[in-house]
């Protein structure tokens, strides 16, 4: 693959997961598949804006607004895209008993009530646990938070079938499988993140803790697990919605890991 051809993906994937205007020339459709190994890039870029913004709040409010305005402005910046897909899923899982069913209220563009509730209360999480962390702890979380929820959320791709009709697929790239191989070539992204962090930012990445290094670890493979239960039993394989399910879930986690016990340690 030329570095050209990567840099290409890079922005389709960015078309395709924010509203940045991006312009591309003689698109092809098969380059959005190609694109998921770079959504942890996009996510890292996603991060970066959003702690960005989350600074630039907390020099004129306290936490609470810094996170409220950094999590509205990721939302305007993806086009609530992850968030319709949670809000899709919760309402298709939470009222739909059969497969079919299931899939019929996921495509619906209304949201119900399950769908209300659990968006809520994950805009609430992402604001409660952003605010209860010191202020650099959280621009870490913020960037970490979002390239590593992109990654795995692509897993799923990986590990299970498409779920849903193909031929009614919003996105019919995005329906064929990832290979591992495309996955551990994305999943570069996040330890060049980590790296980046570490030189640029040593005192800040010290002060995390291992306990809470972990605990955000394991809570966010626990929630990738617990959506790949689900969605196996449930639909017997993965939709674009529950994608972005999955990505919305395992960033609150990170976030849980690293606001665990703060006041404590």
């Amino acid at each position: 693959m030329s570095i050209k051809h990567e840099l290409r993906l890079i922005l389709v994937a960015t078309q395709f997961l924010t509203r940045i205007p991006v312009q591309l020339k003689h698109y092809q459709p098969e380059w959005l598949h190609q694109s998921s190994r770079h959504f942890p890039a996009v996510g890292l870029m996603v991060g970066v804006l959003c702690a960005l913004v989350f600074w630039l709040a907390s020099l004129i409010f306290n936490p609470l607004v810094a996170a409220v305005v950094s999590t509205a402005f990721g939302i305007k910046l993806t086009g609530a895209f992850h968030e319709d897909g949670l809000a899709d899923t919760c309402d298709g899982l939470g009222g739909g008993l059969t497969r079919e069913r299931t899939l019929t209220i996921m495509k619906d563009s209304r949201i119900g009530t399950y769908g209300t509730l659990g968006l809520l209360c994950a805009v609430l999480l992402k604001i409660s646990l952003l605010s209860s962390m010191p202020i650099e702890t959280a621009l870490v979380a913020l960037i970490i938070a979002h390239c590593a929820s992109r990654l795995l959320c692509i897993l799923l791709i990986v590990i299970l079938p498409y779920g849903g009709d193909i031929e009614h697929a919003k996105a019919k790239p995005m329906a064929q499988q990832m290979s591992v191989q495309q996955w551990l070539a994305s999943a570069l992204w996040l330890l060049f993140l980590g790296l980046i962090l570490h030189l640029l930012l040593p005192q800040i990445m010290q002060q995390i803790t291992v306990k809470q290094w972990l605990l955000a670890l394991v809570l966010a493979l626990l929630a990738v697990i617990a959506m790949f239960r689900l969605l196996k039993r449930r639909l017997q394989g993965y939709t674009g919605d529950s994608l972005g399910a999955t990505q919305q879930i395992s960033e609150i986690a990170i976030y849980a890991g690293f606001a665990a016990n703060f006041h404590g340690s």
